[in-house]
């Protein structure tokens, strides 16, 4: 997974929304970033927030506030708008750590820095239990560019937004329905580093070949239509929360 700018379905096979994001049932919701309804699920238009732990720690070093476009118990999708203010980590003299050699790049020591969101917005959509989601990136004039398949823990949900921790290695997935794989070289480096032990490394590349199994049939959520989704143009950038790096009572996966 990078930083900075881009590189669910309906019973029917297709996201049951129209192009500004709302739900066939209506409009988007309005939220405070705590779940709602009996069922502890977010309305559209609810904003939460999307978080990473460090690898190898406990403390979040990834917060993304995003707001819900759907979350059901088939799907959660987010939107990320651009010039959305998140948090990422850099190297503690604040160097980029993409432009960290990689030898080093995951044991220099490290803080966080708040920032804007470079590129156009992205939407992300995680299946629960699932241990990847799926990312959409669009060029500025809506040209659909590719999905973006981030393996990493099963989304941990609570009141405020959902929780996991990044497992270095990706998917890109093409429009001709084309694949390869991404940041093969950071993910041999964790495991040198220690921060991928061998136990986790064998998941990881199950979870990738189960993703890729899922790209060979052209299963959800890549022919569900999502490329053809639009936000609400009403929806604000939400902001990022002072407390964006709380400890909650965590609810469910």
């Amino acid at each position: 997974m990078t930083e900075g700018g881009a590189t669910g379905h309906g019973k029917e096979g297709g996201p049951r929304r129209d192009r500004r994001g709302t739900t066939a049932a209506g409009g988007p919701g309005h939220g405070t970033g705590t779940a709602g309804g009996p069922d502890g699920r977010w309305a559209p238009g609810t904003q939460v927030l999307w978080r990473y732990r460090e690898n190898g720690g406990a403390r979040f070093h990834i917060a993304r506030p995003v707001t819900v476009v759907r979350d059901d118990p088939e799907l959660l999708a987010v939107w990320m708008a651009p010039g959305t203010e998140c948090v990422k980590p850099v190297l503690a003299d604040g160097t980029p750590v993409h432009q960290e050699p990689l030898r080093t790049r995951y044991t220099k020591p490290r803080t966080v820095q708040r920032g804007r969101w470079t590129g156009t917005g992205v939407l992300k959509l995680a299946r629960p239990g699932e241990p990847w989601s799926v990312w959409l990136f669009w060029d500025r004039d809506w040209r659909f560019k590719n999905w973006y398949v981030n393996l990493e823990e099963p989304l941990t949900r609570w009141a405020g937004g959902v929780d996991s921790e990044d497992h270095f290695l990706d998917i890109s997935v093409h429009p001709d329905r084309s694949w390869h794989w991404r940041d093969e070289d950071e993910f041999a480096q964790a495991q040198r580093d220690g921060l991928v032990d061998a136990a986790l490394a064998g998941r990881v590349r199950k979870a990738g070949r189960d993703a890729v199994a899922v790209i060979s049939r052209w299963g959800a959520p890549f022919s569900d239509g999502w490329q053809n989704w639009r936000p609400d143009p009403s929806w604000a950038v939400p902001s990022l929360p002072p407390d964006w790096d709380r400890t909650p009572a965590h609810l469910s996966s």
